[in-house]
């Protein structure tokens, strides 16, 4: 990471070079610059023909404002709200009406089905597909399962992203967006809870 780039997760936290947790981060440069690489990749990649940029910032604002609504989910939703203003607002619409605690799921093994739980999932109806295309309304479903439900995920539900024109190398892309958007927030959530307390010491945070 150079010195002319803004890291994302300072950036989501208001984190200043010299405040007490930003030592705490440039201690462990690895996992910091790690980050900010897979942020870069996903979101300036060399090659975005299996799934445009455009087309990532939305599924980024669905899946974060899935989980909670904060700092990093508004700033994904400006992201969103700058690729496609038309598309943005319905599918910040659809995750707020989908937003769930999770994640929770059937399990399928044998000794782990009494702790199977269950929750709301998501389905985009007929006029969001209108909307938004096949395509994406199909990326928001998978995302809100790898997100609640992940323990539910299978091979019919790549099927159902195949079905509405997803190639191999952009299901990939997408499920590797939703993890990433998962990481990073829980990291930028447990940061902002760092900074309001007290001096945090390096054994405190790992990011």
């Amino acid at each position: 990471m150079t010195s002319q780039t803004i890291d994302v997760v300072d950036d989501l936290t208001g984190l200043r070079p010299g405040a007490p947790l930003d030592a705490v981060r440039r201690r462990r440069p690895v996992t910091r610059d790690q980050l900010q690489a897979s942020f870069e990749a996903l979101f300036s990649p060399v090659d975005d023909s299996e799934f445009p940029v455009a087309e990532r910032a939305l599924v980024a604002a669905f899946a974060t404002r899935v989980t909670t609504d904060d700092e990093t989910s508004a700033a994904y939703a400006d992201r969103a709200r700058r690729a496609d203003p038309e598309r943005a607002e319905a599918v910040l619409e659809e995750a707020s009406a989908a937003a769930t605690a999770g994640p929770f799921g059937a399990y399928v093994e044998a000794g782990l089905q009494g702790e199977s739980t269950d929750g709301a999932r998501y389905e985009p109806g007929p006029a969001t597909r209108d909307l938004l295309g096949d395509r994406l309304a199909a990326a928001l479903a998978h995302a809100h399962l790898l997100t609640a439900r992940p323990r539910e995920a299978s091979a019919p539900a790549l099927d159902r992203l195949l079905d509405a024109g997803w190639s191999i190398d952009g299901i990939v892309t997408l499920s590797q967006l939703v993890s990433f958007l998962a990481f990073q927030q829980r990291v930028a959530a447990g940061l902002r809870v760092l900074a309001s307390s007290a001096t945090p010491t390096t054994e405190e945070v790992s990011a």
